[in-house]
């Protein structure tokens, strides 16, 4: 299959994900200033409801047939669900590849040589230390973000689109066949158990105590939002949606999203300047979690007339 500029398959994905979002992105903040009338089209109408959800789908004015579409916002806990078992049995075949010399699987094989078309090619692919430490790093941001789910955030009625659930539920399953795609092949001759632990480099260490301090970031994020929402004992005493402060919270609106941002750029520095399909992942998280970010900071300005106007959105300072 051609590829352009070296790019394989799954790099035009990630790309094409990436440039989409930024124009979803784009096409909201120019939105504002339509005409007056637009923004009761059917055409504005379905393009906002395929960006919201949640809360920021309050103030959308829409069909009833659009309702029809509509899935709980608490399913959220599905993608997880099915991050920890795909990403955990992915796991679990490099272990083998790497201790027995096992090979994948014929139809994995073929997905991946479909993926990477136009990659590099090498006589066996043997997974490095840093596929493997991206892989577990990656199941174990899913098991934390699943836990939260059940045990930390307190949803309310809140919806997605049907779309965004089928999307979420494919996303996770793609980004654990991206590291595997972004792992450098490597031609291994003697034992198959290759030693990982004298790949190690000083980047691996850093990015792991990056994704560390990332995620408590998100984790404390969270447990505000919840705060918001519960009583001291931690019951559940309100749904309603109040203004959040504390932590990051007194410089962006979302800290939550823009954590998740810095946890895929740890990935990315456990993955090495070379792995540059999971470089085009977190140019992707960045627009996607930054049109998210930029709807709950328009859904709090509005809401509240008393919301710290020094507040970002995202990017303290910048956005």
């Amino acid at each position: 299959m051609p590829t352009l500029l070296g790019f394989c398959v799954i790099d035009f994905l990630w790309l094409s994900l990436a440039l989409c979002f930024l124009l979803a992105f784009c096409v909201h903040r120019l939105s504002r200033y339509l005409p007056t009338g637009c923004e009761h089209s059917k055409l504005y109408i379905l393009f906002q409801d395929l960006i919201r959800y949640g809360k920021t789908k309050g103030p959308l004015k829409r069909d009833h047939w659009l309702r029809v579409f509509d899935i709980p916002k608490r399913w959220f806990w599905h993608f997880y669900a099915i991050s920890v078992v795909w990403n955990g049995f992915l796991i679990v075949l490099s272990l083998h590849m790497i201790v027995w010399g096992q090979k994948f699987p014929s139809w994995l094989t073929d997905i991946l040589g479909f993926l990477t078309t136009g990659g590099p090619v090498a006589v066996r692919q043997v997974p490095q230390v840093s596929a493997v430490l991206v892989q577990v790093l990656l199941w174990v941001h899913s098991l934390r973000r699943l836990l939260e789910c059940h045990l930390v955030s307190v949803f309310s009625d809140g919806v997605i689109h049907i779309v965004q659930y089928i999307f979420g539920l494919g996303y996770y399953i793609l980004l654990g066949l991206t590291v595997l795609c972004s792992d450098p092949l490597i031609i291994e001759e003697g034992s198959p158990a290759f030693p990982l632990l004298s790949q190690l480099r000083w980047y691996h260490v850093a990015g792991a105590v990056f994704f560390s301090w990332a995620s408590l970031l998100q984790h404390r994020s969270l447990v505000l939002l919840a705060r918001l929402r519960t009583g001291g004992s931690g019951t559940v005493e309100t749904l309603a949606h109040r203004v959040p402060s504390g932590g990051w919270f007194e410089l962006v609106s979302c800290p939550h999203y823009l954590a998740e941002l810095l946890i895929y750029v740890s990935l990315g520095i456990v993955s090495g300047s070379h792995a540059l399909t999971w470089w085009l992942v977190v140019l992707y998280v960045l627009f996607n979690q930054a049109l998210a970010a930029q709807l709950c900071h328009e859904f709090y300005t509005s809401k509240f007339q008393s919301y710290p106007q020094h507040r970002k959105a995202f990017l303290p300072y910048l956005l």
